[in-house]
């Protein structure tokens, strides 16, 4: 068999097993060893998995990974999001639907400091999922509003998919950062729009709350958001105003949430223990899953298996656009089945090189990459945010209700980005404004 042959039995080994719900990290890692071994020897592949890891590994700008991990997983713990959601809640609590959209404003809050889907719908499942039960909202627009709130977590800087998309890349994560801003905003914008129309259409979906909130307890709502604010400038001000790096930020971040959860007397030595333990496993996790991919890369490269691919792609002389709506296509597929930092490191090695050869920004691909896992993240049947709001719940909402709230959401999240496609300068306007 030819090295092409090779690499491409292996590709479909790969997916096989994954099928198989075997674990995507120690997979990716068994099938590229054991491609390298076939294609140049047992010498080299042991080599590769010694090499490999380490050189990952190495790299500085990962070290922001745990860093913001364990900004997000202190705020969580310690539960410094929920004034974002009260002060939304006590001026958005008059307009039609307006619970669920506090949600979605208190999930951006929680997205600033957290880089994190899961541990975004985890939070504000907590606490504004039993408020809009208490006021008759229908279930699946209450769950299905925090299940999709939750993906602003990897689009709202500091995001760990844009990190190590920016780290694979070899692009400015900075340049990342002021890309997600744009297009966090944008889906904002969005799920408020599909709430409001919704309610206003149906609006036994949302009954009105009865509650005169005056103007100075609005005013005094906002004192609880000062956390995250506060937070939020530490590092957006540091970061992007070229006192610290993202590595950096992420340990400033990290600290001054730590201070506040102190100043705020909601610190704890079980809250500490508890972010610093699952920052230890989603760290060791991730990495794992990019060192497979690492290898898959290599693996790809030492048997022609990727140039094979980019090459037959650019034969083909398809527009830039139609290349780019085949990927879109692929993620919105693996996005049902696979969780989104192992759909993207699996891909990658592959696309990358693709889209080298078009037109299009790696910060633009970039942003609408995490904005088509974080797609994946609701929808069936693996819909990670879905079962992480169903787990928060628990009996009172049932699996499907969760997905059919989360219905009308995605068609929006689908033509935002369709716009993006079309208007790509919403993306790269803040890039490319900063650098010049």
């Amino acid at each position: 068999m030819s090295d092409i042959g090779i690499g491409f039995l292996g590709l479909v080994v790969l997916f096989v097993l994954l099928l198989l719900k075997m674990p995507i990290g120690f997979t990716l890692i068994a099938v590229s060893f054991v491609g390298i071994w076939a294609v140049v020897g047992v010498d080299i592949a042991m080599s590769s998995l010694g090499i490999i890891p380490y050189n990952f590994a190495a790299n500085w700008t990962l070290s922001s990974v745990p860093l913001f991990l364990f900004l997000g997983f202190i705020c969580y713990h310690t539960n410094l999001t929920q004034g974002m959601f009260k002060a939304a809640r006590a001026w958005l609590a008059g307009v039609p639907g307006g619970l669920a959209i506090a949600s979605i404003f208190g999930s951006a809050g929680f997205a600033a400091v957290s880089g994190s889907s899961i541990a975004c719908s985890a939070a504000m499942g907590r606490i504004a999922i039993p408020e809009m039960l208490r006021y008759k909202y229908d279930p699946s627009l209450a769950t299905g509003t925090v299940a999709v709130a939750g993906t602003i977590g990897a689009l709202i800087p500091p995001s760990i998919i844009m990190i190590l998309y920016g780290v694979i890349a070899q692009t400015s994560i900075s340049q990342l950062f002021l890309g997600g801003i744009t297009a966090g905003l944008v889906t904002i914008v969005g799920y408020v729009l599909v709430v409001y129309v919704r309610v206003k259409l149906n609006p036994s979906l949302a009954q009105d709350v009865k509650e005169e909130i005056s103007f100075k307890d609005k005013i005094v709502a906002l004192k609880d958001t000062w956390p995250i604010f506060l937070i939020m400038i530490g590092i957006f001000g540091g970061l992007f105003g070229g006192v610290f790096t993202p590595n950096e930020a992420g340990a400033i971040g990290a600290f001054l949430a730590c201070v506040v959860a102190i100043l705020k007397r909601a610190m704890t030595w079980t809250a500490f223990k508890a972010a610093a333990l699952e920052t230890l496993v989603t760290t060791s996790a991730l990495l794992i899953i990019a060192v497979g991919a690492s290898l898959l890369t290599r693996f790809l490269v030492l048997s022609g298996t990727g140039d094979f691919i980019a090459d037959f792609i650019i034969s083909l002389e398809a527009s830039d656009m139609w290349v780019m709506l085949g990927i879109i296509l692929i993620y919105l597929v693996l996005g049902m089945f696979l969780e989104p930092v192992g759909a993207m490191l699996l891909t990658l090695p592959v696309l990358l090189p693709i889209i080298e050869t078009t037109s299009f920004s790696l910060i633009w691909f970039g942003v609408i990459l995490t904005k088509l896992l974080e797609i994946g993240m609701i929808t069936p049947p693996v819909g990670m945010n879905v079962f992480v709001v169903k787990s928060v719940v628990g009996d009172t909402v049932t699996t499907s209700q969760v997905f059919k709230g989360i219905l009308w959401f995605l068609v929006i999240d689908l033509a935002i980005v369709g716009l993006f496609l079309i208007f790509p300068e919403i993306i790269l306007y803040l890039p490319e404004w900063v650098s010049n």
